[in-house]
């Protein structure tokens, strides 16, 4: 049944399990869907209730089919030294397959999506389960999502791996040109003295 509220990837410490096993106890009228292999942590450690749906690793192929189906896209990070530096790429993928997205305050997520309004962020159950409730309303209206749909469409045509590979390789460059200019003042000085 519907809403459905869902993650996909590797479930593991960086993932709030607390979280979940409070959202469903909050809206047990939502089915919460984790898809994804465990790692690093029991699975017995894993929340059960009857509206959370442990579905396990499914090929990468098989990963829009799950999206389409999902109301709301769901990143419950815990907030730990684990996800202190994660850039999830997951991000942009919830988003361009057209899913509205929840996150706990990861850093990469927050800036630039959180700020853009592409994605809500949230702290406590109280907080997830209102950003969806916005979702879900916001979905609800077909001609008000699709705009904001068209925002988000438009910021993600400036997202590549090519632009993130030239802009990394500019920022090392830079700091090598500067690393050797440094280097070469240096030789400069000790020539002199």
């Amino acid at each position: 049944p519907h809403p459905r509220i869902g993650f996909f990837g590797v479930i593991d410490e960086r993932i709030d399990l607390g979280l979940i096993a409070d959202m469903a106890a909050i809206r047990p009228d939502w089915q919460i869907v984790m898809i994804g292999p465990t790692a690093k942590i029991d699975p017995k450690t894993l929340p059960m209730a009857a509206n959370i749906h442990w579905i396990g690793p499914k090929v990468y192929a098989d990963l829009p089919s799950y999206l389409a189906h999902l109301d709301v896209g769901w990143m419950p990070f815990a907030i730990n030294e684990a996800t202190r530096f994660i850039s999830p790429t997951k991000t942009p993928e919830f988003l361009a397959a057209g899913v509205p997205l929840i996150s706990t305050p990861v850093r990469d997520v927050v800036e630039p999506y959180g700020r853009e309004g592409f994605v809500s962020i949230a702290t406590g159950v109280a907080e997830h389960a209102a950003a969806a409730e916005t979702w879900l309303a916001l979905r609800a209206d077909t001609a008000r999502y699709a705009e904001h749909q068209s925002r988000v469409d438009l910021c993600l045509t400036g997202n590549s791996w090519d632009r993130t590979w030239d802009a990394m390789r500019k920022r090392i460059n830079t700091m090598m040109m500067a690393k050797s200019g440094m280097a070469l003042g240096i030789a400069k000085e000790k020539a002199l003295v």
